[in-house]
């Protein structure tokens, strides 16, 4: 899996002597990618809103996504590649450890929320895009290696498995009241609630 890894960040980085309008684009992407993908949840809040509710547990989850990312990254401390001098970093980063990607963790698990709930999937197509060029722009630019943000993948996947089985759970464990004069209305709240069955 190293030699791999190491294979994988040789073809993907910038090196020492980067296409620098390539570089420009990674550049940007890594370090505003997230706030475009921040944004786009900020649309959707605007945009959708019998999704509210959902896309506010979205956001905590992202929250807590966030935290592991960090705390995983913290106990592992895996060496960044311009600390182990196999690339320059183009962008200004710390060397703290670098597996997983937080950015990676949070957008995937972002964009993967937003594929499971069906009034949702329209962005989550362009979120999945955005995230998976933020991972390429941040091995590019010699901060992350591709590991860092496959790890990411993975963990923003299983939290965002988690919100199903929460969203799951509590659909089948809690009932919605609903009388026969206001049914219609009855029905609309459960819609529009969090715990609706994707």
């Amino acid at each position: 899996m190293n030699s791999l890894n190491l294979a994988l960040f040789q073809w993907l980085t910038a090196g020492t002597q980067p296409t620098p309008w390539v570089l420009s684009v990674a550049s940007a992407f890594a370090l505003w990618g997230s706030w475009v993908s921040a944004a786009l949840v900020v649309f959707a809040l605007w945009r959708y809103r019998e999704e509210r509710a959902y896309l506010c547990i979205v956001a905590a989850f992202a929250g807590l996504s966030s935290m592991a990312s960090h705390a995983i990254a913290q106990a592992v401390n895996a060496p960044r590649p311009f600390v182990l001098g196999l690339a320059p970093a183009y962008i200004e980063h710390a060397g703290r450890g670098s597996l997983p990607s937080t950015h990676a963790t949070v957008m995937f698990m972002v964009a993967l929320a937003f594929l499971l709930r069906p009034g949702l999937r329209r962005l989550a197509m362009p979120l999945l895009a955005l995230a998976a060029l933020t991972g390429w722009a941040r091995v590019y630019v010699g901060v992350h290696f591709p590991i860092d943000i496959a790890a990411g993948l993975l963990l923003g996947g299983a939290i965002a498995g988690a919100l199903l089985v929460v969203q799951l759970l509590a659909h089948r464990f809690f009932s919605f009241p609903a009388s026969p004069a206001g049914r219609a209305r009855d029905n609309r709240q459960a819609a529009a609630s969090f715990w609706r069955h994707p």
